[in-house]
């Protein structure tokens, strides 16, 4: 079982997509799909290139062999690229004419480019997906790719320091929450409660909160982010900075939320799956024994966030069936659940959960829980630029240099500037 790519994936994919928060859809790009490609019952053939991130990109050339071996005449070229350079290069192949058949696509670059990506053949079905990642896919009316693999947040917490906090159980309620949070402080002996979201990514990372109070980033037609719900999530975020029990000069360099995890600093935490991982090579043999996860405790439900990559065709494919048998491939649920034991990226297929090797992982199944009511923000181009308001809205709420309903006014009007695209 490995975790590392994981975090070579998920956690990169986050990290570019901030690092190019300031790109919109090329003006470049198609002005949209031509005829939806139909797929035959035969066996693939010729060439198939695609292009992949990270530890995905890695993996690729040797899991597809299987593929390769039921379908003999077909030569699949895989390229790996950097997630750095990703976003640039995929910008360019379009405008140039230049792009692959397939590529993997992280979910908040779906609107980037969606115009260049082929609609999915009505062939393939797209039943049977967690609905946040299925979410992803969806621009305007039209399918425009598969679900590869999901990314959810749960809460982590020492289950050795809440016991001696007096807790034997996993918070369910906001209200609990807070109070097994001050309690890992003053009777567990922790610094801090909980470490909360701060800095890049932050408004993206705490909008399970609002969206637990029944908030919604979007109408479909405007942003709505000045609401009584997103009021309630905020509120709750803020309370834990006034109360004490988070620290609002958090540390956000790398590695600093397993560091303080690992020595009990901050003993409760909001996280993905390559967590996992990462605890396992700071705190050593034996510290899994000492944390556990759970749903994330709910006010009017448990929400998080839905994350992850889909797999799109390009509508300039010379080689679109085999293409789209390929993709069909790779997100059947044996197939995602050999994916995952190569590489640990979670399914996106909800059958693939039952498939030993995922469902024989008892640390999963908190992840699978939770992604049965995971949202993702919305498929549009504006979205990076307005979590990156949120996120200034939260600084100002964790450092106290604001309040809910100002920060709110404000960022509704930033958002309505910006526009939903």
């Amino acid at each position: 079982m490995k975790f590392t790519s994981v975090l070579g994936g998920v956690a990169a994919l986050t990290a570019a997509t901030l690092l190019l928060s300031g790109c919109g859809r090329t003006d470049d790009a198609a002005s949209g799909p031509g005829e939806t490609t139909t797929i035959d019952d035969g066996p693939a053939t010729g060439t198939i290139s695609i292009w992949a991130m990270g530890a995905e990109g890695e993996a690729l050339p040797d899991f597809v062999k299987a593929f390769q071996k039921e379908n003999p005449d077909v030569k699949i070229d895989v390229t790996p690229i950097p997630w750095d350079a990703a976003h640039n290069k995929i910008q360019t192949a379009i405008a140039g004419g230049n792009t692959p058949d397939i590529a993997m696509m992280g979910t908040t670059w779906m609107a980037d480019f969606a115009d260049a990506f082929a609609t999915v053949p009505e062939q393939i079905s797209t039943d049977g997906f967690f609905e946040g990642a299925l979410s992803t896919t969806k621009v305007g009316d039209r399918a425009a790719g598969v679900p590869w693999y999901v990314d959810t947040r749960v809460l982590y917490y020492r289950t050795d320091i809440a016991e001696k906090a007096g807790w034997s159980e996993a918070p369910k309620t906001w209200e609990e929450l807070s109070q097994m949070a001050a309690d890992m402080q003053s009777k567990g002996g922790s610094t801090w409660g909980m470490r909360l979201p701060a800095g890049n990514d932050s408004f993206q990372g705490a909008m399970w909160m609002p969206w637990s109070a029944g908030a919604e980033l979007t109408d479909g037609k405007n942003w709505t982010l000045d609401t009584p719900e997103m009021t309630k999530g905020l509120e709750y975020y803020q309370s834990f900075f006034t109360d004490g029990i988070a620290d609002p000069n958090v540390d956000t360099s790398p590695g600093a939320t397993e560091a303080e995890f690992v020595d009990g600093t901050a003993p409760m935490v909001v996280e993905g799956p390559f967590l996992r991982g990462q605890l396992e090579a700071v705190g050593g043999e034996g510290f899994a024994d000492k944390y556990t996860t759970a749903v994330l405790p709910a006010l009017d439900g448990s929400v998080s966030f839905s994350g992850g990559a889909n797999l799109v065709v390009f509508d300039g494919s010379d080689n679109a069936s085999s293409a789209w048998k390929l993709v069909d491939w790779l997100s059947q649920p044996k197939t995602q659940a050999a994916f995952f034991e190569a590489t640990g990226d979670l399914p996106a297929s909800t059958a693939a959960w039952k498939e030993s090797a995922v469902a024989g992982d008892a640390g999963l199944a908190t992840f699978g829980t939770q992604l049965e009511t995971a949202k993702a923000p919305p498929v549009t181009t504006s979205w990076v630029k307005v979590a990156a308001k949120g996120d200034q809205a939260l600084e100002a709420l964790r450092r106290g240099t604001g309040d809910v309903a100002d920060v709110l006014k404000t960022l509704q009007g930033e958002a309505d500037t910006i526009g939903l695209d």
